[in-house]
């Protein structure tokens, strides 16, 4: 016998479309390389990695951690130098054609992150600005270390200055990403390239070996 009940026919079920965090973080990260850290608000964020404000706190922290994240992909997939060769000229030389081509690269943004994400912070941000200085500061030490290895090992003259080298090509990849920013295409950039390998400490001469006397 029915109860008389009739159970509700089930209707079509909602389809809900999973959260790809990688593909979010990515998106953030286009974010902070195209306006910089100060100007990417949470409203362009969220329209751009396509979730609510919510799911964007839930998932990342605030916008200062999402920065952080994104700043480590970045340095994950973009920032990784060429393997170290055998001297420190073939590994700045490397370093810097890998640049050139990263920083004219049609597929992202152009220039470095890392350079250009904290140009226009204000008072609020300036905690943004010293970390990514600090991974300059990072970068230009790791190169004078390696140009000293070259000094120690006698493959550069003792008297170059370490640092003030390194200095000089921290500048020159400093002005690469901003050149790549206003629109130089990798072959500009290679030209830069090629100049600052040429401003390079030439390499201690090395007195020719005295001739061996012919035996008698």
């Amino acid at each position: 016998m029915s109860s008389g009940h009739t159970p509700a026919a089930s209707g079509p079920k909602r389809s809900r479309r999973a959260f790809d965090r990688d593909k979010a973080l990515a998106a953030a990260l286009r974010e902070f390389w195209t306006h910089g850290y100060e100007t990417t608000s949470v409203a362009s964020l969220t329209a751009a990695m396509g979730i609510n404000p919510p799911s964007l706190y839930a998932a990342f922290g605030d916008k200062r951690q999402l920065f952080d994240e994104a700043v480590r992909l970045y340095v994950r997939t973009h920032g990784a130098p060429p393997p170290p060769g055998p001297e420190a000229r073939t590994d700045i030389a490397a370093m810097l054609r890998h640049l050139a081509a990263d920083y004219t690269d049609p597929s992202h943004p152009p220039g470095c992150l890392i350079i250009t994400a904290a140009t226009n912070c204000g008072p609020g941000s300036q905690d943004v600005k010293a970390e990514l200085r600090e991974m300059r500061e990072a970068t230009k030490a790791s190169i004078a270390n390696r140009i000293r290895a070259d000094i120690d090992a006698g493959l550069l003259p003792a008297h170059v200055d370490a640092d003030g080298l390194a200095a000089f090509y921290a500048a020159v990849i400093q002005g690469m990403s901003q050149q790549a920013c206003d629109g130089a295409g990798r072959e500009a950039l290679d030209r830069v390239v090629d100049a600052a390998m040429a401003a390079w400490p030439q390499a201690p001469h090395k007195p020719a070996p005295a001739p061996v006397p012919d035996a008698a």
